[in-house]
């Protein structure tokens, strides 16, 4: 229980690890990267300890990303019923995991595991445990999630993360873009799915493009992929260092956001890079969806790090 005298952090305790230049803050509350750093420079657009993450920053989005339209879903022939979180739009938005309180379960120089039950409730009544490991190395921050099933239904399930790629302090319009994918997901004035089309125009970002008035709040799929089977997406500053993000084989959707929509302080403030197991409405659509049966582990894993150097 907190010490009523004190005044906790609104993302709770803080766990810092650090090898060499790199220095990564992950909070309690939603288990978030609430910062990257390497050599002082930002990789991903923090936020401060004692704020309330402000646009889902590094969150863990679990059991669905994105939207839900009207909160409202069926599994097995059972109809449900989740709190809409996004009223503007009618939806339940980023899961359940991105409020509550992660458990300290292993943390070395290097290295934190936080952990997670998912309990049942009325609108989800399956019960789940996650565990999610941020690491540091020579390559960058690598983060893995794995969550099970240890319920007796099986649970529909999807898995996302929301990192903001950092500009360096340019102007997002002063910055570059390469996003490896063939086909964006179009939507409806809720940002729900209604389709899909090959990228094309502003949304063909499979070479570096500038930034410079491109507003995104998209879902992408057929993503490609390198010789390691990682798909990216690149943020390159004026600084000439770039922020690059990797997703492996366990997820094949990404959504990137500029911000452009969102509140007054934080538009443009850099580009999510946000790599999925299933993009919006997974639950009602079935597309991408995970079905997690009982004693069943579903594995994420992601990676960014600051490549590229620094202009003179």
């Amino acid at each position: 229980m907190t010490d009523p005298q004190t005044v906790p952090a609104p993302s709770g305790t803080q766990h810092s690890i650090s090898y060499g230049e790199q220095h990564v803050t992950v909070t309690e509350v939603g288990a978030a990267l609430r910062e990257y750093t390497v050599g002082g420079r930002d990789v991903v657009v923090p936020f401060a300890a004692d704020e309330v993450n402000p646009v889902f920053n590094g969150a863990v989005l679990l059991p669905w990303p994105n939207r839900l339209r009207d909160g409202r879903y069926e599994a097995d022939g059972v109809s449900y019923s989740l709190p809409v979180t996004e009223p503007a739009r009618g939806t339940a938005l980023h899961g359940l995991a991105a409020w509550e309180r992660w458990s300290l379960v292993d943390r070395t120089d290097v290295s934190v595991t936080l952990g997670l039950d998912v309990v049942p409730q009325p609108g989800y009544p399956f019960q789940l445990t996650a565990q999610i490991t941020y690491a540091l190395s020579d390559g960058g921050l690598t983060v893995t999630l794995t969550t099970t099933n240890v319920g007796t239904g099986t649970a529909p399930y999807g898995a996302g993360f929301h990192p903001w790629l950092s500009t360096g302090g340019a102007d997002l319009d002063d910055c570059t873009v390469r996003l490896d994918a063939a086909t964006r997901v179009t939507t409806d004035d809720r940002l729900l799915p209604v389709g899909t089309e090959p990228v094309a125009g502003a949304f063909d970002m499979r070479e570096p493009v500038s930034m410079a008035g491109r507003d995104l709040d998209d879902a992408f799929i057929d993503v490609l992929r390198d010789d390691d089977g990682l798909a990216w997406i690149r943020l390159t500053g004026t600084d000439g260092r770039t922020a690059a993000l990797w997703m492996d084989g366990s997820m094949d959707v990404w959504q990137a956001c500029s911000g452009d929509h969102v509140g007054e302080g934080y538009r443009r403030m850099g580009l999510a890079a946000e790599p999925m197991t299933c993009y919006a409405d997974a639950f009602v659509t079935g597309d991408r969806l995970v079905r997690l049966a009982p004693g069943d582990t579903h594995r994420a894993r992601w990676g960014v790090a600051l490549v590229g150097e620094r202009r003179a």
